[in-house]
């Protein structure tokens, strides 16, 4: 079994909990903001949660008060980092580099739960979007603000900001960059839940748990079956989701479905 939870790294902080695992973004001091080493080690870390057959369930927040504040203003002023270079060669620094992020996230197949503790700005707005759920409070901020810096979002805002909350609106909060509170969040659909903040670990643990105690095969296959939806036309997806019903429908996991709704009682799924 990979140690990738034992592991120490400068901008994370990885805990596993039964399972599900909790990846903190940890540069408080920068809100958050995306470092080389940050996009390389998130990337390698969510592929080996993915892999981990113990996790059900993948948690992304952020350390202190920020969720994300997306790139690092200082380096980009300084033009380091994946700021350096000519046009070229940024252009294939971001390639390389954070759009690594939602290549990887779009991989997976296990559910990604984002935990906006606070301000999810640019690429951070992006992040939370990447992901399929998002738990969020008083101080939970949204802002696509690449146009206030006279930029595009580069990592892949374009495709996931309309996916969550349609065409019309993403691109009113593209063009504008206004920053979205948490009750027009709620709204929009940038937030499935919005709880107190004292409240939020434990509502995003419920929620969290109410994944988890489903069978991971076909919460795994539930995933791909809506993601392939946004894009495929109707037969290529009836096909697919024909195939996976077949394979879901002959798991031990259904039998003791059905065990337990002719019995009464909760399910205890294996995850075969």
């Amino acid at each position: 079994m990979n140690d990738y939870h034992k592991t120490p790294f400068n901008d994370l902080l990885i805990d596993k909990k039964e399972a599900v695992a909790w990846i903190t973004l940890n540069r408080p001091k920068f809100s958050n903001s995306f470092s080389d080493q940050m996009i390389v080690d998130l990337c390698h870390v969510l592929r080996e949660a993915d892999w981990d057959e113990d996790v059900r369930t993948i948690v992304i927040t952020g350390a202190g008060k920020s969720f994300c504040a997306g790139g690092d203003v200082k380096a980009m002023e300084e033009r380091t980092g994946m700021f350096a270079g000519d046009p070229e060669e940024l252009r294939r620094r971001y390639s390389k580099g954070i759009q690594q992020i939602p290549l990887t996230m779009e991989s997976l197949q296990t559910p990604i739960v984002a935990m906006v503790n606070g301000a999810a700005i640019g690429a951070g707005c992006d992040l939370a979007c990447m992901c399929d759920i998002r738990i969020g409070c008083q101080h939970s901020r949204f802002g696509e603000t690449f146009a206030k810096l006279a930029l595009v979002p580069g990592d892949g805002g374009a495709f996931f900001l309309q996916r969550v909350i349609g065409y019309a609106k993403a691109m009113e909060l593209s063009l504008t960059g206004r920053i979205v509170d948490p009750e027009e969040s709620l709204k929009l659909g940038l937030l499935n839940q919005l709880v107190d903040q004292d409240q939020l670990r434990s509502e995003t643990e419920k929620m969290v748990n109410s994944i988890t105690s489903n069978s991971p095969v076909a919460v795994a296959m539930i995933k791909k079956a809506i993601r392939n939806a946004r894009t495929a036309e109707i037969t290529g997806h009836l096909d697919l989701v024909a195939a996976f019903q077949g394979i879901t429908q002959r798991t031990d996991d259904h039998a003791e479905g059905v065990r337990a709704l002719k019995e009464k009682r909760q399910p205890n799924f294996k995850g075969n």
